[in-house]
């Protein structure tokens, strides 16, 4: 495993992220406690020591189930545990700190590594984190032990993202969603070295496969990647490139990614891409352009639907359209429970998504089309 420094600690270039962890009968809540203690135990023997969720991951359960199985194989001194404030539950200054308190017993730990402001945008900045001054109450966490580094992970666009890193002197480390389709989304790849090299700051890097999208591409985008590599294995190079980037977070759902994720980052190196493979990818990065339809990534916060829409598995059978044709989408789409003719625009879904998708004007025009 290779490391790099970020806020002084030495951490892995790859991390587990916590929150697509193996589960039983499609339920995110319903956690495989047997196959997650394989593939938690698997990653610290091959070095992963970054390990990142959230309050919310897996209905409330990630947390606990991290903490369960780190405790039992007394596992909590190999990790930096990095977790989430769920910025959007905060109405008072005093849910700070008693959230803190609550995921402290989850993991059944005295300290958390690296605490993030959860999805911040410039709106919840400035109607949470400075209205219900949760930064102090961050700092008093941390100057009692009980967390370690303070930062944030954001979806909003570059100049929320400059304002928030220009508005407060004590973050000591970022999260941000990069890969080579999103070099110039939110805070993007200018977003990544104003926090280096302006505010001197190491940056964690979430949805590397673009919510898997970049796992298994089209045969288009694949023409178009370096010889030699797998899409993935372009997918992580393109960021292990970049000395920013401190960690490639992962959300692996399986052994098998685990395993070949391990062996990626086995070869990680700064300048491990050559001019040529960094123009294949500019070139695969504007064939996925020119194919995409609607930048959903998965990540579920949109789930359960009020009114039973499945909306994630809805985007999946629509973006199949400029891939794999009008009867494929059909078909994925015929299978689905909650189809988008369910959906009554009430907007809790748009009000939440990380990619800022408007849901309830989508929906109607997917079920025209595929319904």
């Amino acid at each position: 495993m290779k490391y790099r420094e970020l806020a002084g600690e030495q951490v892995s270039v790859l991390g587990f992220g916590l929150m697509r962890l193996p589960v039983f009968d499609g339920d995110p809540g319903k956690i495989d406690k047997e196959k997650t203690a394989e593939m938690i135990r698997y990653a610290i023997d091959n070095g992963v020591n970054y390990f990142d969720t959230a309050y919310v991951y897996h209905n409330d359960k990630s947390e606990g189930m991290a903490g369960e199985i780190l405790s039992e194989y007394n596992l909590r001194d190999k990790v930096k545990l990095a977790t989430k404030l769920p910025t959007w539950r905060v109405k008072s200054e005093s849910d700070v700190l008693e959230m803190i308190e609550e995921q402290l017993r989850r993991f059944k730990t005295d300290y958390i590594d690296f605490y993030l402001c959860h999805a911040l945008s410039r709106d919840r900045f400035d109607n949470v984190i400075l209205k219900y001054n949760v930064l102090p109450q961050l700092e008093k966490a941390k100057a009692e032990g009980k967390i370690k580094h303070i930062g944030f992970s954001f979806h909003d666009d570059l100049d929320a993202f400059k304002y928030i890193l220009d508005s407060y002197d004590g973050w000591e480390f970022c999260q941000i969603q990069l890969n080579y389709i999103n070099t110039d989304y939110q805070a993007g790849l200018e977003g990544l070295r104003y926090a280096a090299e302006e505010k001197g700051i190491g940056v964690i890097v979430m949805e590397p496969l673009y919510g898997g999208k970049l796992a298994d591409p089209s045969a288009q985008i694949v023409r178009e990647l370096p010889e030699g590599r797998t899409p993935v294995e372009s997918a992580f190079d393109f960021l292990w490139n970049i000395p920013a980037v401190k960690t490639a977070l992962s959300g692996m759902g399986t052994m098998q990614q685990m395993q070949e994720n391990i062996i990626y980052a086995s070869r990680a190196e700064v300048g491990m891409m050559s001019d040529a493979d960094l123009e294949c990818m500019k070139k695969a990065k504007h064939v996925f352009d020119t194919m995409a339809l609607v930048p959903c990534t998965k990540c579920n916060y949109c789930m359960p639907c009020p009114f039973g829409v499945d909306i994630p598995a809805i985007y999946e059978a629509y973006n199949k359209l400029p891939v794999a044709g009008k009867d494929k989408a059909k078909e994925l789409y015929a299978a689905i429970n909650g189809k988008g003719d369910k959906c009554v625009s009430c907007g809790a879904c748009q009000n939440v998504c990380p990619q800022s998708i408007m849901t309830p004007a989508l929906m109607k025009k997917i079920d025209e089309q595929l319904g």
